[in-house]
This record gives C-alpha cells, sequence and structure tokens, in this order.
C-alpha cells in the first residue's frame, strides 16, 4: 500500500515551491526557493514511505543520468531532483516503501495521460485522521485542469493525505473522520476537545502546478505559494502542525501570460485535484472510500 508518481518536465522549465505545515518530508527543496542559483530541476518525485520513500529520489537520478540529463559542471552533468513524501506506513506492510528501483520504474513508466485515484504515491493515502485508524477514509491521487482565455494550461497532481476532511464545492464532507456512520467535521470534534494526537505527524497533502505560462523563478514560486490556498479551499483544517504539505511549480515557458492571473487560478485548480483524488480512489476492507457512498 504504498508507491511513488514522478513528474519529467521538459528541459529548461522553471521550478519552485513552498513548504506548509509542521512535519514536511523533503530533499533539494532549497533548489526551489526564488534566491536558488538555479532556475529548474530535472525532476520532481512525490513518494509513499515517509522518510524512507526519499531514497526513491536516487533512482530518479540514475534514469536521468542514463539519459543524459542534468545541471552542466565541468565534470558532467548533475540530474538535480527535488522530492516529499507522504506518511502512509499504517494502511499496509509498514516495513515495505519505495526505494531506487521504484523511482527508476517510475521514470520509465511514465506517460503523458495521468492515472488518478489509488496509484503511484495515492496508494496508500488517507484523510480524516483525528478519530484514529478506525475512522480513515481512502485519499489519493488527484487531478485538475484549466485553459484560460489566453490558451494558457494550468493543471494540478495531488497527493491527498491529509489530517483534515476534504471538502466539497457545496461545503460538505465529501471523504474524512467516520464516526457512526457520518462525516462529522474534524473542525467540531477539535472545538468538543477530541486530540489530535492518534494522527500525530502522519498526514502530508503534496501538490504539484503543471503550467505552459512563461514564468521566471520568482513568479513561479508565487504561483506556488498561491496555489496553497487551494488546499485551504478543499482540506479543513489545512496545513496543520501534524501536516507536512507541500506545493510544487514547474513552467515549461512555451506561452506569454499574466503571472498574478495564473497565481489565482492555480488555487482553484489545486482544490478541483484534491476533490478529484479521493472521489478516485478505491476502497480496501479496513478503509472505505468516497465512491462507495454514491
Amino acid at each position: 500500500m504504498t508507491g511513488c508518481t514522478v513528474i519529467l518536465p521538459p528541459k529548461g522549465s522553471v521550478a519552485a515551491a513552498e513548504v506548509r505545515g509542521g512535519g514536511p518530508g523533503t530533499r533539494e527543496s532549497d533548489l526551489l526557493q526564488p534566491n536558488a542559483a538555479v532556475e529548474g530541476v530535472d525532476a520532481v518525485l512525490l513518494a509513499g514511505g515517509s522518510a524512507h520513500g526519499l531514497a526513491a529520489a536516487d533512482g530518479v537520478v540514475h534514469w536521468l543520468s542514463n539519459q543524459g540529463r542534468g545541471f552542466l559542471t565541468a565534470e558532467g552533468r548533475i540530474p538535480l531532483v527535488s522530492a516529499a513524501v507522504v506518511y502512509d506506513l499504517s494502511l499496509g506492510e509498514h516495513s515495505v516503501f519505495p526505494g531506487p528501483d521504484e523511482g527508476f520504474a517510475a521514470c520509465s513508466e511514465a506517460i503523458g495521460s495521468i492515472e488518478r485515484g489509488s496509484i503511484g504515491v495515492g496508494v496508500g493515502c488517507t484523510v480524516g485522521k483525528i478519530l484514529g485508524r478506525e475512522g480513515w477514509c481512502r485519499g489519493g491521487l488527484g487531478f485538475a485542469s484549466r485553459v484560460l482565455s489566453d490558451g494558457v494550461n494550468i493543471q494540478a497532481i495531488v497527493a491527498v493525505n491529509a489530517f483534515g476532511d476534504v471538502i466539497g464545492e457545496d461545503g460538505s464532507v465529501i471523504a474524512g473522520a467516520r464516526h457512526s456512520g457520518i462525516f462529522p467535521q474534524t473542525l467540531e470534534l477539535i472545538k468538543q476537545g477530541v486530540s489530535h494526537k492518534r494522527a500525530f505527524r502522519e498526514n502530508t497533502t503534496l501538490a504539484c502546478i503543471i503550467t505552459d505560462a512563461t514564468l521566471d523563478k520568482r513568479d513561479t514560486w508565487l504561483v506556488a505559494r498561491s496555489a496553497n490556498a487551494g488546499m485551504a479551499q478543499a482540506i479543513s483544517p489545512a496545513a496543520t502542525a501534524v501536516d507536512g504539505d507541500m506545493t510544487f511549480c514547474l513552467s515549461s515557458g512555451k506561452r506569454p501570460a499574466d503571472p498574478f492571473t495564473v497565481a489565482a487560478i492555480a488555487a482553484e485548480v489545486v482544490a478541483a485535484a484534491i476533490r478529484d483524488g479521493v472521489r478516485k480512489a478505491t476502497a480496501t476492507e479496513s478503509c472505505p472510500a468516497f465512491p462507495e457512498r454514491i
């Protein structure tokens, strides 16, 4: 019940990211800050396995090296891989996690279309953690896209493994903590004094915005930062001290665009991808999924 997902941007893409929440697990995140010396990275890896899963990035580096991709130095090209992980060790076998072989395989099998739900990094994702394992609901890998009036594409891939509830477009809980056949709102349970400590540091939502807009490093970072608002639209509560949320942004620079517009719409796309992730998830014997409710 664990896996990984790799995103391979076109050469020359600009990359940035912002970390929120109190429990992140990342690799090469400093390369994604607006003051970094490099404009982009060669791959973004989203992996299960908590800190163990960061080892999958070694396989991504190996695959990129075989392809002759990486940052050019006097001694050769050095692949730059940024990675972030989710904690998914409780749903399946806790001693199994993605490693270099899985990272390499994810690159080898990468395709242009997006598979969603209980696949890749989304395999072991869960949401609604406040009542413990018996109340969890399946999370998953979600995808959404928008095309602006000027033809600019904005897409989001999100691994939904949140402490809180996933909120639908109408404000109702579509996946969250189950109790007596209903989904009480996590915020209301917190107000009633229910402790969060049954899900301490076991939660993370990872989002990656992908756009063909022409953005510089600073603007790409601002899009990633703004896109975090989409988590707050679709998850309640979001970016808590027991979450390790992170949002990436990759820009291929193929279309002129207004950075402000891209940043504003990115949040909406992230929210849609979060909802898509739980709606496409499949149930296990111990953990139901959204499709069972419709």
